[in-house]
């Protein structure tokens, strides 16, 4: 795995790292989570070892067996934080093709997806949502003014926020370009 130095390269690494570690600590051998999750004692060796390209599909089979997130197995081991992970999960065979998993959020009832346009000058006030309730944002046109109770932040064309909107909470297109972006409530 030292010999590739892509950005796939690290997410396995991060994977084999946090298997290991999360096998570890349900106190599970390589059988035991084998059989737990359907996935062969052979591949989990490979993927501990970094050595495996591994399916998103193994992966959730992994997860869901070490009664973890998904996230849990594929940000940086050092990163605990599910609000930011912008981790490689997927990488295609042509250049260009990933997925990249930003943020992570339990949800315990559901999870709406949105998509926003703000023209120029426009702004959205919104009042606070019940407590446990969160947003996650990712701009991908323009640049949007997010105001969380006192707090201001400024995303540019590709850059994403998460956020606990449990106070008021509002979003400006300060700029003279429609603003676009994604928006999830996780609920």
């Amino acid at each position: 795995m030292d010999k590739d130095p892509s950005p796939r390269a690290s997410v396995l690494q991060h994977v084999s790292l946090n298997v290991r570690r999360l096998r570890h600590a349900a106190d599970l051998s390589q059988t035991a989570l084998a059989e737990r999750s359907g996935v062969s004692r052979r591949m989990l060796v490979a993927i501990e070892a970094g050595e495996n390209n591994v399916s998103l599909t193994t992966l959730d089979r992994i997860a869901e067996a070490l009664d973890v997130a998904f996230s849990d197995l594929i940000q940086t081991p050092e990163n605990r934080d599910p609000s930011r992970i912008n981790e490689l999960a997927w990488a295609g065979t042509r250049p260009g093709s990933k997925a990249v998993l930003l943020a992570s959020a339990v949800a315990t009832k559901e999870v709406e997806l949105w998509e926003w346009r703000l023209e120029p000058g426009e702004t959205y006030a919104s009042e606070a949502d019940a407590d446990g309730w969160s947003e996650q944002l990712y701009v991908f046109e323009g640049q949007l003014t997010v105001v969380i109770g006192e707090r201001q932040r400024v995303l540019a064309a590709g850059e994403f926020l998460m956020y606990p909107s449990n106070e008021p909470h509002t979003y400006r297109n300060e700029g003279d370009v429609a603003v676009r972006f994604i928006r999830n409530v996780v609920i």
